[in-house]
């Protein structure tokens, strides 16, 4: 929002779990995407609108809430096959930098944890807005997307096609759609 003044956004938020969303879409069999979401998952915010270089985020995405529609390919995600999430029960994503890139565009990059195995993310955002909610809550919204290599997390279980190809692409793109209220 271009006439939103930023410093006023200054505060520690939580992320509003009931009205945001962690979702991924993956290529499957070569020819159609498969879109799945992440049911449960926390967050923090810290929000410098004086100087965004000084924002953080914090996220953590129970793995046995991963939800593509169909139970038997989720039990397949939940496998050792993918995310052992007996032995890795949680994703995490801990920001390391954040950049504002104008008008209403800005860059967090960070670690992204899964199976043990940590590496780089980094997520365009957009800055939808703030508001003061029906009940009081100051709100701030971002919607974000960024694109990984799953191999580049050990995540490499994959069947050749007959046609040529395989089942699963390396590329995942992932969305964040994010409702965050500001900490009392």
């Amino acid at each position: 929002m271009a006439n939103t003044d930023l410093t006023a956004l200054t505060g520690d938020y939580t992320i509003d779990t009931s009205h945001s969303a962690i979702g991924f879409t993956v290529r499957h069999a070569m020819v159609t995407n498969v879109k799945g979401k992440f049911v449960d998952f926390s967050g923090s915010l810290h929000l410098d609108g004086g100087d965004p270089a000084a924002s953080t985020a914090s996220i953590d995405v129970k793995m046995d809430s991963i939800d593509t529609g169909s139970a038997d390919r989720d039990g397949h995600l939940k496998s050792a096959d993918f995310f052992k999430i007996e032995e890795f029960p949680t994703m995490t994503f801990r920001s390391t930098k954040a950049e504002a890139l104008g008008d209403e565009d800005y860059r967090i990059t960070g670690d992204l944890t899964i199976l043990g195995t940590t590496r780089p993310l980094t997520i365009d955002l957009e800055f939808n807005g703030a508001a003061k909610d029906p009940f009081g809550n100051e709100r701030v919204g971002f919607e974000g997307k960024a694109t990984i290599l799953r191999s580049e997390w050990g995540l490499t279980w994959n069947a050749a096609l007959e046609t040529g190809g395989v089942l699963v692409s390396d590329k995942i793109k992932l969305h964040f759609d994010i409702s965050a209220i500001k900490n009392a």
